[in-house]
């Protein structure tokens, strides 16, 4: 991966701000824009069970599978040919997604959920992870503007421990997540996020 153009991911909690600034970022640098889940045809099938708030009874297993074959469609369809074909990759979320919402978040073991996403991604990750941190109150005011869907929906305990383990990773991987606090307007944030990449020579 280190002779391809970057694979920058955008993560955090429900309601960040990141569709926004993914979208802002691709068309700064001339990105290719995508989305997981949903990023592909099949996956935009899979993302209906996924945010389906009629289910009520996926267990935390079957989910985690789900997700991860949505992302290795996305990986084999949309990221490794734009890759190949020289133009970087902007993603709304990856899979630290997945070790964030089934890992930390449902209480399966991360690792296993790390093991079962590396095998489907052909070790494909991301090379740069954008975290937006953003402050509760903040959160719980947008989400309250939403109708929530199945995981927007699922409770504070589990939101508490996705954030959480969303700060757990970017602590233990300084050298691939940037943490930019999601906070003031649009525009701020943008720029803290194409500052903080240009330093660490991201882009």
């Amino acid at each position: 991966m280190s002779d391809r153009p970057p694979y920058i991911a955008f993560e955090g909690a429900e309601g960040c701000g990141k569709s926004t600034q993914a979208a802002r970022l691709a068309a700064a640098i001339d990105a290719v824009l995508t989305r997981e889940t949903g990023g592909t045809d099949i996956g935009a099938r899979l993302r209906s069970l996924l945010h389906d708030t009629s289910i009520d009874n996926l267990h935390p297993r079957a989910e985690a599978l789900i997700a991860a074959a949505d992302r290795a469609q996305h990986i084999a369809e949309v990221v490794v040919p734009a890759l190949d074909a020289g133009r970087p990759v902007v993603s709304d979320r990856s899979v630290y997604s997945s070790l964030a919402y089934q890992g930390y978040g449902r209480e399966l073991d991360v690792e296993e959920i790390r093991h079962l996403n590396e095998w489907g991604t052909g070790g494909v990750w991301p090379s740069v992870v954008v975290f937006l941190d953003t402050p509760d109150d903040v959160i719980a005011e947008r989400m309250s503007r939403r109708d929530l869907d199945r995981f927007e929906a699922a409770g504070d305990e589990f939101h508490a421990r996705v954030l959480a383990g969303f700060r757990t990773m970017a602590a233990a991987d300084p050298g691939r997540w940037i943490t930019v606090q999601a906070v003031g307007s649009v525009e701020r944030v943008a720029d803290d996020i194409r500052r903080a990449l240009d330093e660490t020579g991201a882009l």
